[in-house]
């Protein structure tokens, strides 16, 4: 009987913790940038540098599963515009080697991929050089790179 209480006991804790386990668990949609996420934009664009009294969210992401990384086009909706964006920066960490911010960034740009502002204020990570052919101009205006 002491067996059949103890054994019992331990599947108890053990579908317990399992449990737990599995409640906790983050996806990967919650660890990037997705649609009604709010983004700050770093380009000296005058579009994104004015204040306004809502943030630029993002409407819609370019991808297949509606999920954006670092180098993503996305699209925003900004002082009740909607503009196109590249992801330059994330909160949550991406692949290896990739930079962690303090916030998501992104960097508007025109509908041919060339941006809007002329000068990007904080730093990029260095892995956007790998899609150089696309994003040759974005490269050419930033200032520094992580």
């Amino acid at each position: 009987m002491k067996m059949l209480v103890k054994a019992s006991g331990l599947l108890l804790t053990q579908s317990f913790t399992n449990i737990v386990k599995h409640s906790f668990r983050i996806s990967a949609a919650c660890t990037a940038i997705q649609k009604l996420t709010r983004v700050r934009v770093v380009d000296n664009s005058t579009l994104g540098s004015t204040p306004y009294h809502r943030p630029p969210k993002c409407i819609h992401v370019y991808t297949k599963n509606g999920v954006g990384k670092v180098g993503d086009k996305i699209l925003l909706a900004i002082k009740g515009q909607k503009k196109k964006a590249l992801i330059v920066g994330q909160k949550m960490p991406g692949h290896t080697m990739t930079p962690r911010f303090d916030s998501n960034n992104v960097v508007l740009i025109e509908d041919n991929g060339n941006p809007t502002g002329t000068r990007i204020k904080t730093p990029i990570p260095s892995n956007l050089r790998r899609l150089e052919g696309e994003y040759s101009k974005v490269l050419a205006i930033a200032q520094t790179f992580v």
